[in-house]
């Protein structure tokens, strides 16, 4: 390890844990190695295995220990929690920064001698005992964790709420899309969307939280429209099933994609971007959407009202109606929805960049090695950055 010598520079090593993820933690996780490698930096990623295959942590520098923790508590998180103790003892760390609720148990249960960060980046949804399960995980990550950071305002107060001696707001940035590979028409074509026909875009993990049977229920009624818009949906996950049987009972015009690594192409063919999730923090396909100009339609939850500001059309959560009149207000209206493009790009301008979130943890690393390395540390009252 390397102790830092500033909280400017820091040049230690830290841990990033992640649990099963196919889309933005992992993204967010890939994002801070390369950053944080390329900032003088030592990075171990421990996760998954399967998560090194979709990511490639290594491809930018880091190394990779497998920690398989799977996507609900169960007994194997003991055998998680060894796997963890064994990476770090035999790569010692400066700090231990989870990201999600799942790796902030397995941390917190691992019982690490050196700092640690625990990422909030979803909220609890779950109601019965799934429910009861994911509200005491919450209350034992927050008061475990050295620091807690919330990807949105409404994290940061439920973690405060928990007991964490430490919570602060961290906005988690999009890593930005490579240029489309492909022109509108042609990604259109693959489709089949006609000229004048309107394609309706979203990208997500097909889970119950991203709602998309609301979608599907409202595309259903799309598709007396004339032209009828062709709607995609770029994701995979566990509700594909359902969701595929929901699409054929109402004849709706959508096509399940499954994953896709274009979605810069599948952007630059759209009219619409359509988010329906029941809650997210800073929703990386809304940020991408708005960055790319297509005009955005996003339930009003966690963090996207503060993130969109009025630069999208805001509908409440699992409101059938109000997602069919927002869309179709925007169809029927080509310079409104050219406006809202255009204010979606310029407010992205406003956000924090990948550079900046790498800033603000590069400096709490330092901030929490700098404590921990020697009694001129100032009084942290109850935090330990020892074993618990």
């Amino acid at each position: 390890m390397t102790e830092p010598t500033s909280r400017a520079g820091w040049h230690g090593t830290v841990a990033l844990l992640l649990a099963s993820s196919t889309g933005g933690v992992g993204q967010h996780v890939r994002s801070l190695a390369a950053g944080l490698t390329a900032a003088g930096a030592s990075v171990l990623v421990c996760g998954p295995a399967a998560t090194e295959e979709q990511f490639g942590f290594t491809g930018v520098g880091a190394r990779f220990q497998a920690v398989e923790i799977p996507a609900s508590p169960t007994p194997a998180d003991a055998r998680a929690v060894a796997a963890l103790r064994r990476a770090l003892a035999t790569e010692p760390v400066d700090v231990l920064h989870a990201h999600g609720l799942r790796a902030g148990l397995v941390a917190v249960l691992a019982r690490p001698a050196v700092p640690l960060v625990v990422t909030w980046h979803n909220a609890v949804l779950a109601g019965g005992l799934r429910g009861s399960v994911s509200r005491l995980v919450e209350r034992i990550v927050a008061r475990g964790a050295r620091v807690s950071l919330g990807a949105s305002a409404d994290l940061v107060e439920r973690a405060t709420g928990l007991g964490a001696p430490d919570a602060r707001l961290a906005p988690v940035a999009a890593p930005t899309l490579p240029p489309p590979r492909r022109r509108r028409e042609a990604v259109r074509a693959e489709f089949g969307v006609g000229r004048d026909q309107p394609l309706i875009v979203s990208v997500g993990r097909l889970h119950p939280q991203k709602r998309y049977d609301v979608l599907v229920d409202a595309a259903a009624r799309w598709r007396t429209r004339t032209p009828a818009p062709v709607v995609v949906i770029a994701g995979s996950g566990p509700a594909y099933l359902p969701l595929a049987a929901r699409i054929s009972a109402a004849r709706a015009p959508v096509t399940l994609l499954g994953h896709r690594t274009d979605v810069a192409d599948l952007l630059a063919g759209a009219d619409l971007a359509l988010v329906t999730s029941d809650w997210e923090a800073r929703q990386l396909f809304a940020q991408e959407a708005m960055r790319a100009g297509v005009p955005l339609v996003a339930t009003a939850v966690g963090g996207l009202p503060a993130l969109v500001g009025d630069a999208a059309v805001l509908v409440p959560p699992g409101d059938v109606d109000a997602v069919d009149d927002a869309v179709r207000g925007l169809l029927d209206d080509p310079p409104r929805r050219a406006e809202l493009g255009r204010r979606g790009a310029a407010r992205t301008a406003t956000w924090p960049t990948e550079a900046d979130t790498l800033a603000q943890l590069t400096a709490l690393y330092a901030e929490l090695t700098l404590d921990a390395a020697g009694p001129t540390a100032p009084d942290t009252g109850t935090r330990s950055t020892g074993r618990r």
